[in-house]
C-alpha cells in the first residue's frame, strides 16, 4: 500500500476517533445536566398565613411553583396531570407561575401555562415578582409542596426522575400515597428544573 494511502487512512481514523470522543463528551455532559437537581425549597413547616392561596381544610393542598418558560417543567406538569387523574378530588392543587417585573402583560401565558390550565381541579395563578415562591421558600421550577388539611408540610420535592423526563419516581409516588391516605416512602425528593428567579437557558429575552 502506498504511503499516501496509509497517511490518508490514518487521518480518517484519527478524525473519526476525535468525533467519537467529542460526541461521547457531549452526551456525558447532557446526562450530567439532566440528572443534576435544582436547589431544594426551604419551605415553611406550616402553611404561610400571608399566602393569597387558600389552604383546604378538608383535604391536602398541593402547590407547584413554576417558571412559564422552563422546558424542564413540562414533565413536572405532565406528572401533575397524571397525579390528578389517578387521585381525582383528593387534593386541592395550584400551579403558580413566576412573573417578574417589567415584562409584557401576557408574558406568562405560554404552552406550559396552557398545559397546567387544562388539568382538572387545578387552579393556575400568576406569581407577581415571585412573592408566593418567596413565601414558600421555592427556588427551582417544578417544586411541589404538599400540606395536609391542618396546614402541616408533609412533602417537599419534585415529581420527575430527571430534567424534562417523566416516569416512575419517588416524588410522584410519595405525593400519590399521601393524598390517598397511605404512608409515603419519603417526605422529600430532588427537584429537576430551572431556577425560578433567573431566566431559563434558551428562553427568549424580552426587549
Amino acid at each position: 500500500m502506498a504511503s499516501s494511502e496509509i497517511r490518508r487512512r490514518t487521518l480518517w481514523i484519527g478524525l473519526a476517533a476525535l468525533w467519537l470522543c467529542g460526541t461521547g463528551a457531549g452526551l456525558a455532559a447532557l446526562a450530567v445536566y439532566a440528572n443534576r437537581p435544582g436547589a431544594p425549597a426551604h419551605a415553611p413547616a406550616r402553611w404561610p398565613a400571608a399566602s393569597r392561596m387558600a389552604l383546604d381544610g378538608t383535604r391536602p393542598t398541593l402547590v407547584m411553583l413554576a417558571h412559564p418558560k422552563c422546558d424542564c417543567t413540562r414533565a413536572s406538569v405532565a406528572e401533575l396531570a397524571e397525579l390528578m387523574a389517578r387521585a381525582p378530588h383528593r387534593a386541592r392543587a395550584y400551579v403558580v407561575f413566576m412573573k417578574p417585573t417589567g415584562v409584557e402583560d401576557d408574558w406568562e401565558h405560554t404552552d406550559l401555562w396552557n398545559a397546567a390550565a387544562r388539568i382538572p381541579d387545578v387552579s393556575v395563578l400568576i406569581d407577581d415578582e415571585g412573592r408566593e415562591a418567596a413565601r414558600f421558600g421555592a427556588e427551582t421550577s417544578g417544586q411541589a409542596l404538599l400540606y395536609d388539611a391542618g396546614g402541616r408540610l408533609v412533602f417537599a420535592g419534585g415529581t420527575t426522575v430527571a430534567r424534562g423526563h417523566d416516569g416512575d419516581n419517588a416524588g410522584f409516588a410519595s405525593i400519590l400515597a399521601l393524598v390517598t391516605g397511605e404512608p409515603a416512602a419519603q417526605a422529600t425528593s430532588p427537584v429537576f428544573g430551572c431556577p425560578l428567579f433567573n431566566e431559563p437557558p434558551g428562553s427568549p429575552r424580552e426587549d
